[in-house]
């Protein structure tokens, strides 16, 4: 078998193409919820908290080598760690959600068996005991 043909049969196999969805979707989820924390979030959070950009929020250094001043940015950390919180908050209810509706149905009783059979049973069992 050859490499190509070999690749082909890889590549259109349901999981990697599911794969592939899966990772397109999951990359503008992300940027959505991005978005709605930086854009939505965070200025509602800095306004509350008084007026405070978080993207500026920072604690320089010094100046390095370059001239530039050396930055610790801890304002955007903040807004990365809310961005990832809420993108697994998300995606922890999605896959709930999924998994509850792929769930079978418990199974039904067997129905009772036919009044012969229960008659025939009896019966039987009469003529056990002698």
């Amino acid at each position: 078998m050859s490499i190509v043909k070999e690749f082909r049969e890889f590549a259109m196999r349901g999981n990697v193409i599911d794969l592939a969805v899966g990772v397109v979707i999951g990359g503008a989820f992300g940027k959505i919820v991005s978005s709605l924390v930086g854009d939505v979030v965070m200025p509602v959070l800095g306004k509350v908290v008084g007026g405070v950009s978080f993207n500026e929020l920072g604690t320089t250094l010094g100046v390095g080598a370059d001239g530039a001043a050396v930055v610790i940015k801890w304002g955007a950390f903040l807004q990365t760690i809310l961005d990832f919180t809420l993108i697994a908050l998300a995606l922890f209810v999605a896959i709930k959600t999924i998994n509850r509706l792929k769930r079978e149905p418990a199974p039904a009783e067997a129905p009772p068996p036919p009044r012969s059979e229960v008659l025939l049973e009896q019966i039987r069992d009469a003529l056990r005991k002698g």
